[in-house]
């Protein structure tokens, strides 16, 4: 497994980096991407402490790839170019954009704005419209298919949307907790429940391993 989109003790997860790190490893995972949830009122300090343990574990560790990065969450439309560009000068690798879920009220025109400012994903973007779904595309941003409940709701939507525009998809946990974390088994079945087949799995794999491989050589 290779998940995107995780949270630990710096934003509202249930465990410390290192444990996070410690369980996805026992649990098989290849990759893991600890994203918590900034603004500008905590992004340098949730990036600094990710970014201490990520390098622990690039040195101690074999098979598991970690990398640090941030999930810019709430953040209205405006803001969001340049909490982007922020997170990654503080040393972020990999930078999601909470979309617009249909269980939150994020603000109206998130999805566009993280598709335009550049982030690597988009995470749980709900009801994504046709004209994000061909940006997303056009400008490589991925879209994710979640198996975090609520935000698994329109996972058949954005799939479709995905599938009709050419955008890339990964699957993700949105990890809060040790019971999140997932095998490939859930995860053919997040592909499986959001309307594709098998081929459509292990394209979205590939995906996921060539994502992994720019982010964490």
């Amino acid at each position: 497994m290779i998940d995107f989109h995780t949270h630990s003790m710096l934003s509202d997860g249930e465990l410390i980096p290192s444990e996070l790190i410690r369980r996805a490893e026992v649990a098989g995972y290849r990759g893991l991407v600890i994203t918590d949830h900034v603004d500008e009122s905590n992004m340098e300090c949730v990036i600094s402490g990710v970014l201490k343990v990520t390098g622990a574990a690039a040195r101690g560790r074999g098979r598991l790839k970690v990398v640090a990065g941030v999930e810019i969450t709430h953040v209205p439309p405006s803001r969001i170019a340049a909490a982007v560009r922020e997170a990654r000068r503080l040393g972020a690798r990999f930078v999601v954009c909470h979309g617009e879920t249909p269980v939150e009220p994020v603000a109206p025109g998130t999805n566009l704005a993280a598709i335009k400012a550049g982030v690597d994903l988009l995470s749980h973007p709900g009801l994504i419209t046709e004209r994000a779904a061909a940006m997303a595309a056009d400008r490589g941003v991925a879209l994710e298919l979640t198996s975090r409940k609520g935000h698994s709701l329109a996972n058949g939507h954005v799939a479709r949307m995905a599938v009709k525009h050419g955008a890339r998809l990964v699957v993700n946990t949105d990890a809060h907790g040790p019971a999140d974390l997932m095998d490939m088994e859930k995860a053919r079945l997040v592909v499986m429940g959001a309307g594709l087949g098998s081929r459509d799995f292990n394209r979205i794999r590939k995906n996921a391993e060539k994502l992994l491989e720019r982010i964490a050589p």
